[in-house]
């Protein structure tokens, strides 16, 4: 029987803190790999590894694309980007939509560890506010997986610890000075899972069990599919309104493509169609205007950071302000002027 060799961890608010405390307790040459999910902000630069590698004995990292992970290192979800488990064991690292408003998030951490890796993984949530990773959490107890939560009278913000707890359940809930002896007692002794009647502990689904938010996910793909072969008349359409926001239904006639909103407003499928054109071309301009804006901001900072001698956060500014502008001449080149606004654009790859 395989050990219990992933544990992934997901905090926000106090989360540095705990981690600290956790990467301290944490013994040279722990037979297992550590990700670590902490809510920062998006155009910040994290100095997390560096603050956990001096805190203990593991050697701590933001995680690559694609590189492998080995026991005895915590890998850290850089900025903006969402950190998943990969099969084979590998990193990945996505830009996909945030979740929970956040990206990182815990959730997509915590779900790719249970479809890939079943009841090898350990997952654990640690301070902070709202909801994220308690779904996550499900999954992987879901998968056979261990769930330890902190104990609220300990947490700096108890809302996620607690909400894990309430929906999810905890197999161990302990403050953080107990986590790191925790975690090495579960890793070197499978048995040490104490069940506690739980159906999700008692009857553990295989690796890639029942996950609710990627069923929503395919159903949402066959949703289109199925509107895109006419196949859901009368039946409430995957469109908005242009008008008013509201969901549109099909009208459930085989000789008309035609959708009506609960408030009245109705379109045929080629006025529909120009709407969406005009909206999409609205939305690129949006855009364009957006990195444009943040390209003279960005430059404004780095001027102001340089004035103060802050070489380095300057060098970021710059760094933004440059791919901001780059964005923007894109957009305009490629998709408005180059295809007249409102065509689709062609693949160039072969």
């Amino acid at each position: 029987m395989a050990g219990r060799d992933i544990i992934v961890v997901g905090t926000s608010t106090g989360g540095v803190e705990a981690l600290v405390e956790l990467a301290r307790g944490l013994p040279p040459g722990f037979p297992a790999s550590v990700f670590v999910v902490c809510h920062f902000p998006p155009g910040g630069r994290s100095v997390l590894p560096e603050i956990l590698s001096r805190a203990g004995p593991l050697t701590a990292k933001h995680a690559a694309d694609g590189e492998p992970f080995y026991p005895g290192h915590i890998y850290v979800a850089p900025p903006d980007r969402h950190m998943l488990l990969a099969p084979g064991g590998r990193v990945r690292l996505t830009r996909d939509a945030r979740e929970n408003h956040f990206r990182p998030a815990v959730d997509p951490l915590f779900r790719s560890a249970a479809r890939h890796y079943g009841d090898r993984v350990i997952g654990v949530i640690l301070t902070g506010a709202l909801y994220d990773g308690s779904a996550g959490l499900i999954a992987i107890r879901t998968a056979g997986g261990v769930s330890v939560v902190q104990d609220l009278n300990d947490a700096l913000v108890a809302a996620m610890p607690q909400n894990a707890t309430q929906l999810a359940g905890a197999d161990h809930t302990v403050p953080i000075s107990g986590l790191a002896a925790l975690l090495v007692k579960l890793v070197r002794d499978r048995s040490a899972l104490e069940t506690r009647g739980d159906p999700m502990s008692a009857d553990a689904a295989p690796v890639g069990g029942s996950d609710p938010i990627e069923k929503a996910a395919h159903t949402v793909e066959e949703t289109m599919a199925a509107q895109s072969r006419n196949e859901r008349r009368g039946q409430v359409a995957p469109f908005t309104c242009p008008e008013c926001g509201g969901s549109l239904w099909q009208v459930d006639e085989p000789r008309l493509i035609q959708f009506r909103c609960h408030v009245g407003h109705a379109y045929n499928g080629e006025a529909l169609l120009a709407e969406q054109s005009e909206a999409l071309e609205a939305a690129l301009w949006t855009a364009v205007r957006t990195f444009r804006e943040k390209s003279v901001l960005g430059r404004q900072m780095a001027d102001a950071e340089r004035r103060k001698g802050a070489a380095a956060t300057a060098a970021r500014f710059d760094e933004q302000a440059e791919q901001a502008e780059r964005y923007a001449a894109l957009i305009v080149e490629h998709v408005l002027q180059g295809n007249g606004g409102n065509q689709p654009v062609q693949n160039s790859t072969p």
